[in-house]
């Protein structure tokens, strides 16, 4: 079986609970600390493998006690971590995150050793890209190093999804190379200068993009669920209603989910689906990885 590939980052998260989210300037009290292994990059590995697909997960980490732990977290998850760099001298990422009452969540990243995953470490390991089934990566790891990922990956004809979080400016070129896209509301806004408020900019938006060169726009809504915008037209995939107790890794859960059953051969719409209901469940537990569910919580038809 051909693995996803994803590249990205892995980051340690420190969570405190807050009643509001704090202003510029302002100090709030939590109401407790706590830590869990995180990392775009990460929690869409996790999310994928544990959605039942063989995942290779290529990330920089450093050679101190945070990296230790997460490299721990992907082998015992089932995750191949032979393309794992461990960085000498340098931190693993973290991320300081606070969680209001309502589930938002205000995150700050520093990125340590993620920011030593270089575009020529990516370059070497080509013939792992040409044998995956399908890349997907995000931009907390050096945009040229993205940028050096979807080459490779498009010269082997291997298709590409990018999660354009945090979202940054993106050459149109490497647009062109993604098969499919991944922002938020606010992340396609940042892309495209079009405010999405509702269904209709979304899919303005969207189809913004795809005239930049995407061939499939799927921007995720929140509790409004998930546009997918192609040559086809649009369909949203609305989601359930449900108490927010941590929104963190929702995106993630979604992605590695969409990934997990495009790879396997589901339809988009079902692909859709399963990765809104993933990501729907993800927001009622906390933390990022802690929270991910597994095939089994979230597809009917699942077979332990």
């Amino acid at each position: 079986m051909k693995s996803i590939l994803v590249i990205g980052s892995s980051n340690t998260d420190m969570v405190i609970k807050v009643r509001d989210l704090p202003l510029a300037g302002q100090s709030v009290m939590g109401e407790n600390f706590q830590t869990f292994g995180g990392g775009k990059g990460a929690n869409q590995a996790v999310a994928a493998r544990r959605a039942g697909s063989a995942v290779r997960f290529f990330a920089a980490i450093g050679n101190d006690d945070f990296g230790k732990a997460a490299l721990g977290t992907f082998e015992s998850e089932g995750i191949d971590t032979s393309l794992v760099q461990v960085i000498d001298g340098m931190p693993s990422g973290v991320a300081m995150i606070f969680v209001g009452d309502t589930g938002e969540n205000c995150i700050g990243v520093a990125p340590g050793a993620n920011g030593s995953l270089t575009p020529e470490i990516i370059r070497s390991q080509e013939s792992v890209i040409a044998k995956s089934s399908m890349l997907l990566l995000q931009l907390e790891t050096p945009l040229e190093t993205v940028v050096a990922a979807i080459d490779l990956a498009s010269k082997h004809e291997i298709p590409c999804v990018l999660n354009p979080a945090p979202a940054i400016p993106i050459p149109d070129r490497a647009l062109f190379l993604f098969f499919y896209t991944t922002p938020t509301e606010t992340e396609a806004e940042l892309l495209t200068g079009v405010a999405v408020v509702d269904e209709r900019s979304a899919a303005a938006a969207a189809r913004q993009l795809m005239q930049r060169g995407v061939k499939n726009v799927v921007i995720t809504m929140g509790e409004n669920g998930a546009l997918l915008c192609n040559s086809g037209g649009t369909y949203l995939e609305n989601a359930e209603s449900v108490a927010v107790v941590d929104s963190t890794a929702a995106g993630d859960t979604f992605n590695g989910v969409l990934v997990a059953m495009l790879t396997e051969g589901q339809s988009l719409k079902e692909a859709l689906r399963l990765a809104v209901k993933a990501a729907t469940l993800s927001v009622q537990s906390a933390g990022a990885i802690a929270s991910i569910p597994r095939r089994s919580n979230f597809d009917d038809g699942a077979i332990d």
